[in-house]
């Protein structure tokens, strides 16, 4: 049973990405995520936590204005709870504005409830994120 969830699990995050491709906050977040989820980016300008999935919506929505990114998952380390992921990623993408090519490392912790993502804490070099947005 824990392998079947630890697949459902993954297979939601896939899911999410695939979202963030497409550049859809909404493929992203409405049936991957608990109306309460949190996310949070340490390492992030603020707000370095985004609670609820309608101000991720907002958050998101704006960020995809300005950004098109893909992730790939690169590592998956399972968790004794299988409602837990641990995952390394990477990013391929595009400042919109200034057609700067964007490519960052990440891990993610990620915890889920009733089938969906509840929250995320990701950590990422905002370096190379700020100066991508330069």
């Amino acid at each position: 049973m824990a392998d079947i969830t630890r697949q459902r699990n993954l297979d939601i995050v896939r899911r999410a990405f695939a979202g963030i491709a497409a550049g859809s906050a909404e493929q992203m977040l409405v049936d991957n995520y608990t109306d309460d989820m949190v996310l949070e980016l340490p390492y992030a300008a603020p707000p370095s936590v985004i609670a609820t999935k309608v101000t991720a919506l907002e958050y998101l929505a704006g960020a995809f204005t300005m950004l098109r990114f893909s992730l790939e998952i690169t590592d998956v380390h399972e968790c004794v709870d299988p409602d837990l992921l641990i995952l390394e990623y990477t990013s391929e993408g595009t400042v919109l504005a200034s057609g700067k090519q964007y490519a960052n490392r990440y891990i993610g912790v990620y915890w889920f409830r009733d089938g969906r993502i509840a929250r995320v804490r990701e950590f990422y070099n905002p370096v190379i994120s700020a100066e991508a947005m330069r």
